[in-house]
C-alpha cells in the first residue's frame, strides 16, 4: 500500500509528510528481515503499479479478511486481450483511458468488459480488480 501511495503522491506532485515515513519504519524493517532484496523490490514495484484502492483490496486479501469473493471460473477462460483489459481495469483506468491506450473505441472496451463479466461472473470493476489480484496478474 505504501508503494501505491508513494507513486500516487509523486504523480500528483504531493510531498508525503515526514510523520508518514516515520510510521513506516518499523513495518518496513520487518519486511526487510522477512524478504530478500529481490522480493522486496518486486513487492515495491507491484505496489507502485496499483491504484491505492487496488492496493487496499490486495492488503485485505493477503491479510485474510473476509472480502466478498468473485464467483465464477476466474480468468482461465479469458483471451489474452481480455486479460489485458482486466489488468488495466485493476490499475484504475477508465474506459476512455483503456480505449486510448489500446487504440480501440470506448464501445469496443465496453463490449470486451461485458464479455469478461459474462465469463468471469464479476459484475463490478471492484470485483474484476479483486479477481486480478487473486490471480496474480497485477
Amino acid at each position: 500500500m505504501w508503494s501505491a501511495r508513494t507513486a500516487q503522491c509523486q504523480a500528483a506532485g504531493v510531498v508525503e509528510p515526514p510523520h508518514d515515513k516515520r510510521d513506516r519504519e518499523r513495518p518496513l524493517a520487518e519486511a526487510r528481515r522477512a524478504l530478500d532484496a529481490e522480493q522486496l523490490a518486486a513487492a515495491r514495484s507491484r505496489g507502485a503499479a496499483m491504484t491505492l484502492a487496488a492496493a487496499v483490496e490486495f492488503a485485505l486479501l493477503t491479510a485474510g479478511e473476509d472480502a466478498p469473493q468473485a464467483t465464477g471460473p476466474g480468468l482461465a477462460r479469458l483471451s489474452p486481450r481480455e486479460r489485458e483489459l482486466v489488468t488495466l481495469v485493476a490499475q484504475g483506468r477508465t474506459d476512455a483511458q483503456i480505449a486510448g491506450q489500446l487504440f480501440i473505441s470506448v464501445r469496443t472496451v465496453r463490449t470486451h468488459l461485458d464479455r469478461i463479466r459474462d465469463k468471469s461472473g464479476c459484475r463490478r470493476r471492484a470485483d474484476l480488480t479483486r479477481l486480478a489480484l487473486q490471480e496474480g496478474i497485477i
